[in-house]
């Protein structure tokens, strides 16, 4: 048979919709898992659902749904009614207020924000929204400033500037939106910037030019046939009158020269020649 939880209120209660259920609590806490225990706890649950709503009720017009927040509530709820201690002494809505009103700023800080923002920058945002409220009917039609701000949450104005900045980090902007007075249709990404990977090939070549020409003559042709006019090894050793293999190894030897060099230029000392050497140049 179901257990239904009473719904008489108790004087010393602090909320209105709170009911007692101090003696459901304790039968819960004495029955062992099972279908009786199950049902109890749905009704006690069931019994506080007004309470967790109203707390829900506290967080609207802050970007999430109603129903969202009276989903993060319940889950809240739960929590609180599967960790209650009746034996500790204290009412059930002593733990549970803060249990739900905890659960629902953690989504909020989970899931609400765009950007990561410590929680200390999330309190000043806060702090700071709640004054400028407060400030606003009585600053005429202007936005109140930093130094009123600052007067009115007790903040210094370094950390109003950093809870106004928080106001902007709540919701990113899509890359894909269209920019203000902008009739063309160019989006925030057509305005940003990206990396050009030619200037790491300008890096790179400023880096070795003063190494390759402290190279000797045969050696810079060699490498400028190989590497800039694209000669086979082959054609540049018939060019010079030497064997391929001979050609190999004059590549790779002055490869290994001029990458120790730059190398020990970088790092400020010798890095040796068993450190970072490029593989062979091969054969054709």
């Amino acid at each position: 048979m179901r257990t239904r939880v009473t719904a008489q209120r108790h004087p010393r209660h602090p909320h209105d919709d709170a009911p007692d259920s101090e003696e459901d609590f304790r039968r819960l806490a004495a029955l062992p898992e099972g279908q009786q225990h199950d049902l109890l706890r749905k009704d006690i649950v069931e019994a506080w659902l007004p309470m967790a709503e109203r707390l829900a009720g506290r967080f609207r017009n802050r970007g999430e749904s109603d129903e969202d927040l009276r989903q993060v509530a319940a889950l809240g709820l739960v929590k609180a009614v599967d960790r209650y201690d009746p034996d500790r002494g204290h009412a059930f809505e002593s733990y549970a207020v803060p249990t739900v009103t905890g659960e629902i700023k953690r989504h909020f800080r989970d899931h609400m924000w765009g950007l990561h923002v410590p929680r200390r920058v999330q309190e000043l945002r806060n702090r700071v929204r709640f004054a400028c409220q407060d400030l606003s009917g009585s600053v005429s039609d202007r936005l109140p400033g930093v130094a009123e701000i600052a007067d009115h949450a007790q903040l210094s104005e370094e950390e109003v500037r950093a809870g106004l900045q928080a106001l902007e980090s709540f919701s990113t902007l899509s890359l894909d939106a269209g920019l203000r007075g902008s009739a063309d249709g160019h989006s925030l990404a057509d305005c940003l910037g990206e990396s050009d990977p030619a200037l790491d090939t300008v890096v790179d070549r400023e880096a070795v030019k003063p190494h390759l020409a402290a190279l000797p003559e045969r050696e810079r042709t060699i490498l400028y046939l190989r590497f800039f006019k694209g000669m086979t090894q082959s054609r540049i050793a018939d060019q010079f009158g030497i064997s391929q293999m001979h050609v190999s190894r004059l590549i790779n030897r002055s490869c290994h020269q001029v990458r120790d060099r730059v190398l020990r230029e970088t790092a400020g000392c010798d890095t040796g020649h068993d450190k970072g050497r490029p593989g062979r140049d091969k054969t054709d």
